[in-house]
């Protein structure tokens, strides 16, 4: 009996963690392979045995009253220490197996790696792949995440890294509105042109085209026609004749494969930025993360040639 409270207690500190973290019972539930209502049943009985309230809760997210940030990080220090623990047990395993979680952005997800992890399963059945897709910046240490594929900035200097490739950046439209409207020889002709841009949902900031001119990176702000907040979207209203428009080459090839897109100003476009795996230390001995981290670089190879 004394064994089940325990069990019990940790179970509810584990769930009240991740909620904490992840700001809602569902995304904790997801995290953890479970219901949310198995979360909330938890923290419910955890808030019960210690008589405080630790969420205010609303229908729309979960905020930590005073109590609950108090409790917050000596929860989230034994939310880590458990996955150490889970993590040691994999690495004494010499094949890769159990739930990798990974999580990117929802281009990379959507074109690049999705579509590969069905080979990654069969060189790996006993692995299967929990994709995360969204814009949204994620604390991979807090949510549990085992690898992370990030366009850019890699946030936190103690994760591990690992560049894949370069994200090259071109301006692209459709032949149609290439042969009606001409082809810009040079970015400064731009101004003269319908044009399709990306909006940042996170910040509402519109995407700053970066061309690469006399050895330096000039960016140009367009004055759109078209703007959506989804990469695709963006590439959708190109393939349309809407203008032309920047975007990721990776994003733009099937497109160009089938003659819908043909690059623009191609002499002037700009690796912006690196593609790169972070993971966590905790991980960095797991088989399955190192398994799914070298199949990572042979997909990711084929963009930076």
């Amino acid at each position: 009996m004394a064994e089940q409270i325990a069990l019990d207690r940790l179970t509810g500190l584990l769930a009240f963690a991740r909620a904490a973290s992840l700001g809602s019972f569902t995304a904790a539930a997801r995290s953890l392979s479970i219901s949310p209502s198995a979360v909330s049943r938890s923290v419910q009985r955890l808030e019960a045995r210690l008589g405080v309230s630790l969420f205010t809760r609303t229908t729309r997210a979960l905020t930590l009253t005073p109590e609950g940030r108090e409790l917050f990080e000596r929860a989230l220090r034994l939310l880590r220490e458990v996955e150490e623990i889970e993590q040691a047990a994999m690495t004494a395993r010499s094949d890769p197996v159990g739930t990798l979680r990974v999580a990117t952005s929802l281009p990379l997800g959507v074109h690049v790696i999705a579509p590969a992890l069905p080979a990654f399963r069969r060189l790996h059945p006993m692995v299967s792949i929990d994709l995360r897709l969204s814009d949204r910046f994620v604390n991979i240490v807090e949510e549990g995440v085992d690898v992370a594929v990030r366009i850019g900035e890699l946030g936190d200097a103690r994760l591990i890294s690992r560049r894949l490739a370069a994200c090259r950046l071109c301006a692209f439209a459709a032949p149609s509105y290439l042969a009606a409207r001409g082809t810009p020889q040079h970015p400064d002709e731009l101004s003269g042109h319908d044009t399709v841009n990306l909006q940042y949902q996170s910040s509402g900031q519109p995407f700053r085209w970066p061309f690469r001119v006399d050895n330096r990176t000039i960016e140009i702000v367009p004055q759109p026609g078209i703007v959506a907040d989804v990469s695709d979207a963006v590439v959708a209203a190109l393939v349309a004749g809407g203008g032309i428009g920047v975007t990721a080459t990776f994003l733009a090839a099937p497109f160009v494969a089938r003659g819908d897109l043909a690059p623009v100003l191609a002499d002037y476009a700009v690796d912006h930025h690196d593609i790169t795996a972070v993971w966590p230390e905790s991980r960095a001995t797991n088989p399955a993360v190192r398994a799914f981290l070298d199949w990572l670089a042979g997909v990711f190879s084929d963009l930076d040639r």
